[in-house]
């Protein structure tokens, strides 16, 4: 009843494995790792293996890096939904009511969501393999690569899991799934770039400490997980629609939202006890006073405490400590905003159709435009609100650290960076839920888009720079960062002379001092415009849409 005759495992591996998404997943995902081998290819007519092939251990760390990247962002999108979804389907008690104990309902969810992973890691094996022949790189190393991506994954599997059966929505679980999951992931990262040159010691501690590390992650919250589907709190899923925000703060650990005081009522405002007054907007006094807080604000208490506990090293170190550095803390405002602006706008709209309630909303009296405004500014406001908590310590530096005195018109971008990320993500999130019907899938492709947008650009980028350093279509790909707020960032001037030329590889070493001066300063200027002009465009085909609806009704 665990493994092999679990009818939890075989109902999701029948359902998902045989969807169109996965087939076109797995093609996706198999061109994107082969264009990586293929473009990564030495050039040369003649290798000469005799030597340290040093490109080929690159390609292969840089294969196995991007794999255990995609790796650990795709385990959330599979195991985040596996108990969530059960509630919003309505099915959560029958499940619970089975002959299942819950060990096996949380084996066959979690199995059930790294067999789809584990189908993609595998399946990649062929395209490393044709590595091996350039050398510098033993069959050994290859299978520990492949040992700590399984051990990572099926860690991450597990965190995610167990932040599904938290919540009741699969967005606030997939939110904080990859809040937790992506500081492991960097440090994976940086520790597999540090132990490039010591295979021995990299060697010993992923059969060592790795192991034990991931264990311990995936009984504990197993045994977590299994206990608190013994004993449900959040029975009920047509009674507990609507949460008691007063008697959750009662109960809550950590921080808790006091929606009467300062800051909290800014982001969180209490319900609206009075009539609206004349000329107000009832959808954005719906949606901010009671819409997006009506399951609770677990998921935006747990979000607050763990994006401020690791913020703290990145701001005194990158603020205060080496403000030069600056750039890589706005870096994490900009991610931090990615992962939660999309959360309260993606549903805006999917969430009526849910509900099977826009259809009554658009015979309202109120016009497309309020509507559209309503909804927008009142996920907007949360998660800009949430972002600038992240944003206020820069502007606290300005007056204590006398490096910011005579940077302030880069400060002023770095703020006008931040805001246009929010602004961006929420327009971007509201124009897929228009056109997508359920929550979940706008929101799984406001995240590709966004992740084309702001982190794709990087990856070209750094491509280009380690394996086409001199050639001509490195500095023409570069161009492709004025989509991306963190490369504009880093686009910014702020450190000094010297610093800056090492760090701007990609600027022409023999031109002008000036002309490099006007570049740095034009790419963040671009994608500012670049910026504005998309989001005009989706905020003109929203309002298209709502009028095509509308005579549609």
């Amino acid at each position: 009843m665990y493994v092999l005759d679990n009818p939890v495992l075989q109902r999701e591996l029948l359902v998902n494995l045989r969807t169109k998404r996965a087939f076109l997943l797995l093609l996706g995902y198999q061109v994107l790792l082969a264009a990586v081998v293929v473009f990564a290819w030495p050039q040369e007519t003649r290798l000469d293996l005799s030597g340290k092939p040093e490109q080929a251990q690159r390609l292969v760390n840089l294969f196995f890096l991007g794999q255990y990247l995609l790796a650990s962002l795709m385990a959330p999108s599979f195991a985040a939904a596996a108990i969530t979804g059960e509630k919003e389907r309505k099915t959560y008690e029958s499940l619970l009511a089975s002959p299942l104990r819950p060990s096996a309902i949380v084996i066959g969810k979690l199995f059930a969501s790294l067999a789809h992973l584990a189908v993609l890691i595998f399946s990649s094996l062929p395209i490393v393999m044709l590595c091996i022949p350039l050398g510098g790189v033993s069959i050994y190393e290859l299978l520990t690569a492949y040992l700590a991506l399984i051990m990572s994954v099926t860690a991450f599997g597990m965190i995610s899991i167990a932040c599904s059966s938290f919540f009741q929505r699969t967005s606030s679980s997939l939110v904080v799934s990859y809040l937790l999951i992506l500081p492991f992931a960097l440090i994976g990262v940086l520790f597999w770039q540090a132990t490039a040159g010591a295979g021995a010691y990299r060697l010993g501690v992923t059969l060592t400490v790795l192991p034990a590390l991931c264990g311990a992650i995936v009984v504990s919250l197993f045994v977590q997980t299994a206990r608190r589907l013994t004993h449900p709190p959040d029975l009920g899923s047509e009674g507990k629609e609507v949460v008691d925000l007063d008697q959750e703060a009662q109960q809550a650990v950590g921080l808790v939202i006091q929606p009467d005081q300062f800051p909290d009522k800014l982001f969180a405002p209490a319900p609206r006890k009075d009539l609206l007054p004349d000329g107000a907007n009832p959808v954005y006094s719906k949606e901010i006073h009671s819409e997006i807080f009506s399951h609770g604000t677990l998921m935006v208490r747990l979000v607050i405490q763990v994006s401020i506990l690791l913020a703290l090293p990145i701001m005194a170190v990158c603020l205060y400590i080496k403000p030069e550095y600056a750039a890589w803390y706005i870096s994490y405002v900009v991610f931090f905003n990615l992962l939660v602006g999309p959360v309260y706008s993606a549903s805006t709209v999917t969430s009526e159709r849910e509900r099977q309630t826009l259809d009554l909303l658009l015979t309202t009296t109120l016009t497309p435009w309020q509507i559209l405004w309503g909804k927008l500014v009142a996920g907007l406001r949360i998660s800009s609100v949430l972002t600038l908590f992240l944003l206020w310590p820069l502007v606290l530096a300005v007056p204590l650290v006398d490096h910011y005195w005579a940077r302030l018109p880069a400060v002023g971008l770095f703020v006008l960076i931040v805001l246009l990320t929010c602004l961006t993500t929420a327009i971007v999130a509201m124009f897929f839920s228009l056109i997508f019907r359920k929550a979940t899938t706008s929101l799984m492709n406001s995240y590709l888009v966004l992740a084309t947008l702001f982190i794709a650009p990087l990856a070209v980028g750094y491509f280009s720079e380690t394996f086409f350093p001199q050639s001509q279509a490195r500095d023409d790909l570069q161009w492709l960062r004025v989509t991306s707020p963190i490369a504009a960032a880093f686009d910014i001037p702020f450190q000094p002379t010297k610093a800056s030329r090492a760090r701007r590889s990609w600027d022409q070493e023999d031109a002008p001092a000036a002309s490099s001066s006007q570049s740095v300063w034009l790419r963040p200027c671009v994608f500012a415009g670049l910026t504005v002009l998309v989001n005009i465009g989706l905020l003109v085909a929203m309002i298209w849409l709502f009028h095509m609806r509308w005579r549609v009704s």
